[in-house]
């Protein structure tokens, strides 16, 4: 990092949000599993995608808001199809109000997700051309580096580049290269080929600033693809300032990307980490916890959290839920330890037994995460105590927590309790109205973190 040119020296967001002002084009973001809110505030996030409810949030005021498709938990031809659906929406949705929007694509920093898939469904739904797509998985919250093509994975002092992360082996979104324009073309099956993706350098956009962005992002036509490098979010800044002027030069592009985008081009200022008191929590009562993730970071994170803190644990055995005879008998008693647990105050996490099952083939392991996942939903509508705050670990699990456990149309994401860690509260039709309820990804934060957030939200914490 220290060998890089140093970064752009003015502060770009004034002029980012002068343009915005001038030519407000909504930012519509589908998000393939709740964790995309993380580096945003006061934004929508809604889990329906009727045109009436589109047309509600086009009409607003705010930059932009979310669709959580939880596409990252369906099959490919269901994502895509999901996609198209909604992009259709979109365009009648905007039809009425006359508003005009931008399309981003949010997925995962670590590569993992259905790509092209999800994109070509967008702009086939969406009956425009464009003239290109944007890969951006850069994240500085969660430690993802984009340097000279490559994706990296930050672990402690070092970067290891993305292909040789455990990210990497998933069962259902592996792969194999780290340089993005490879992994373009590995992902294609070498329909794009990796020497016609296109490119916008850390040299571009640090020595040259946002003409040297705007000049790159107009020499893009015909849909082709280009990967974008940055290292930090006056980068991703840069980049967006020259952005927004090839859209009002009449650019059009489909993004495909992570979080720290969307902060950008939402023309967002960053704040201070939420705290208990921010949240306005209860009195009484417990928090309640559900771990569902199985990536190892997730894992040391609920052994620190069980060694740490004083905490109710229920372990929910993934077998059983599994085996049809003893599912219904786990999801019973499970219930019954939390709602007691509750009662009495007590901090509680629900988390499934850490033994990774392994399927080799990637829908059939979509199944067994999807089985699992409703699994816990199913213990979490048996519970009848309103936790003082609610926190879900993992990304299925958390849209799953959202939708089918408590029942969310619209919540208001409102602001981050650490680092990529998003609070949402809670609209008034769902289950608990104006509950804090806590998203928190599977791959984010070190292995305290968990143990971190429970403790300073305790009774009494800070």
């Amino acid at each position: 990092m220290n060998g890089l040119p140093p970064e752009w020296p003015e502060d770009v967001m004034p002029s980012v949000r002068g343009q915005l002002q001038s030519s407000p084009r909504k930012l519509v973001v589908l998000d393939d599993d709740p964790t995309g809110t993380q580096t945003v505030h006061d934004i929508a996030v809604l889990t329906e995608w009727t045109v009436d409810a589109l047309a509600r949030e086009l009409r607003n005021d705010a930059p932009a808001f979310y669709l959580l498709t939880n596409s990252r938990s369906l099959t490919a031809a269901n994502a895509a199809s999901l996609n198209r659906e909604i992009a259709g929406n979109l365009v009648r949705a905007a039809q009425q109000t006359r508003q005009d929007f931008a399309v981003v694509s949010r997925s995962d920093s670590t590569l993992r997700g259905h790509f092209p898939g999800e994109v070509e469904a967008l702009a086939t739904g969406l009956k425009q051309s464009f003239d290109g797509w944007l890969i951006i998985p850069f994240f500085i919250e969660g430690g993802r580096y984009t340097i000279n093509d490559v994706h990296y994975v930050a672990e402690g002092e070092a970067l290891i580049p993305a292909g040789e992360t455990p990210f990497a082996q998933d069962a259902a979104f592996g792969y194999r290269a780290s340089n993005l324009r490879d992994w373009v073309a590995e992902k294609t099956g070498g329909r794009i080929p990796a020497d016609t993706v296109a490119s916008i350098s850390l040299e571009d956009i640090r020595r040259g600033g946002p003409d040297a962005a705007y000049a790159r992002l107009m020499e893009l036509s015909d849909g082709r693809v280009c990967v974008v490098n940055a290292a930090s979010m006056r980068d991703m800044q840069v980049l967006v300032a020259g952005l927004l002027r090839a859209e009002t030069a009449g650019k059009r592009y489909l993004y495909r990307t992570a979080a720290s985008f969307v902060q950008a081009r939402a023309g967002l200022e960053t704040r201070p980490l939420l705290i208990a008191s921010d949240l306005s929590l209860p009195a009484t009562g417990g928090g309640l916890v559900i771990v569902g993730s199985y990536v190892p970071k997730t894992t040391r994170q609920v052994e620190a959290l069980l060694s740490s803190a004083q905490i109710t644990a229920i372990e929910v055995s993934c077998e059983e839920l599994l085996n049809p005879a003893q599912r219904q008998a786990a999801i019973e008693a499970a219930a019954a330890s939390a709602e007691l647990a509750l009662a009495r105050n007590a901090d509680t996490v629900i988390y499934t037994s850490r033994a990774l099952i392994t399927i080799s083939e990637g829908e059939a392991s979509l199944a067994v995460g999807s089985h699992i996942s409703s699994g816990l939903i199913s213990i979490l509508r048996q519970i009848n105590a309103r936790p003082r705050y609610l926190l879900a670990k993992g990304g299925i699990t958390s849209s799953d927590v959202a939708t089918r456990g408590l029942d969310v149309k619209r919540a208001l994401v409102r602001g981050q309790i650490l680092p990529g860690v998003p609070v949402w509260q809670l609209g008034e039709e769902s289950r608990y109205p104006t509950l804090a309820y806590i998203v928190f990804p599977g791959n984010v934060g070190g292995d305290n973190a968990l143990a971190t957030v429970v403790q300073s939200l305790a009774q009494g914490g800070a």
